[in-house]
């Protein structure tokens, strides 16, 4: 089902879902949406079941031709989105038809944005998902990022009987400054007076920074003398904060599959969109909390989607 023509591709846009999962043994990262929350809840806006795949939209937005009648919806980062030179609301869906032009612009609040089509945005399904992973060039659109004249197709799925909207007291807000949960380790005790500079120290958002990690500068971060510089390559799985050999951390995201770096705490699930929304310059301090808290605060996050989900479904 034809439905979107790329007349300009933006800075960075690509297909993803909830991710890739089984196959980091060889070499495959998990890859998938960066901000789960915001992808999530764009399919619910059009209806979709949660794991459809959606556009991740970064910095700078594309311009979209439409082609079939669809059900849109926009989460995530603010880039002022408009509808045939006219605004259209976040996270809300609204109905787009043939001859419609969709365009976005440059990011105003966060980094990332999820569009959300009836039906998903069809692509192939490899190992499982149909998100991008431009390293290895598969998944997704021909196995890269969009560019102009790209045809999007959706799948089937059902026009809904009235458009849907998030309250606004479920939309998170993107702030500059950035408090991040974390649990310690899991080499922890590769680090003394290290490890009390990183929970106590404010960090900025480095130029590089992508869907691999997250680098951040800082005061330095220094390693026990007696603890060899790295250690045996072990998988790596979002939010680990590895200590680079410049003694800086790097935030691991969803392309990073193994890591040789001692990695002094391990940022929350529920806390990967935040890092997911930051942007070159935004600060950030660490809040260290137990696993038991960090538990729970996964199970609240799931309970608040759950209710949403149902809060939409009655629309």
């Amino acid at each position: 089902m034809t439905t979107f023509l790329v007349l300009a591709p933006g800075s960075y846009t690509t297909v993803q879902d909830n991710g890739r999962y089984g196959y980091q043994q060889m070499g495959v990262p998990v890859s998938g949406a960066l901000d789960l929350f915001s992808f999530r809840i764009a399919n619910l806006l059009v209806g979709n079941p949660e794991e459809c795949a959606v556009l991740e939209i970064s910095i700078t937005g594309p311009r979209l031709a439409v082609l079939k009648e669809a059900d849109v919806s926009l989460t995530g980062a603010d880039m002022g989105a408009k509808l045939n030179n006219k605004p259209v609301e976040p996270w809300t869906s609204f109905r787009v038809t043939p001859g419609d032009v969709l365009a976005f612009y440059q990011v105003r609040s966060g980094c990332r944005a999820y569009m959300a089509v009836t039906g998903g945005v069809d692509t192939p399904v490899i190992m499982g998902s149909r998100s991008t992973y431009a390293g290895g060039q598969f998944g997704g659109y021909h196995g890269r990022s969009l560019k102009k004249g790209d045809i999007l197709k959706r799948g089937r799925g059902r026009l809904l009987d009235a458009p849907r909207r998030l309250c606004s007291a479920h939309r998170p807000r993107y702030l500059s400054e950035i408090v991040l949960r974390a649990i310690a380790g899991p080499q922890d005790f590769y680090f003394r007076e290290g490890f009390e500079i990183f929970f106590q120290s404010v960090f900025n958002v480095s130029t590089r920074s992508d869907r691999m990690g997250y680098r951040l500068q800082g005061p330095e971060i220094f390693q026990r003398e007696d603890m060899p510089k790295s250690i045996i390559s072990e998988p790596s799985m979002p939010g680990g904060i590895q200590i680079s050999p410049d003694r800086q951390p790097i935030i691991l995201l969803v392309e990073q599959t193994m890591g040789g770096y001692a990695k002094i705490a391990t940022v929350i699930s529920t806390d990967i969109p935040k890092v997911a929304q930051a942007t070159p310059g935004d600060t950030i301090v660490f809040e260290e909390v137990s696993l038991e808290t960090a538990h729970a605060l996964y199970h609240e996050q799931q309970k608040r989607i759950q209710d949403i989900e149902e809060k939409l479904s009655r629309h």
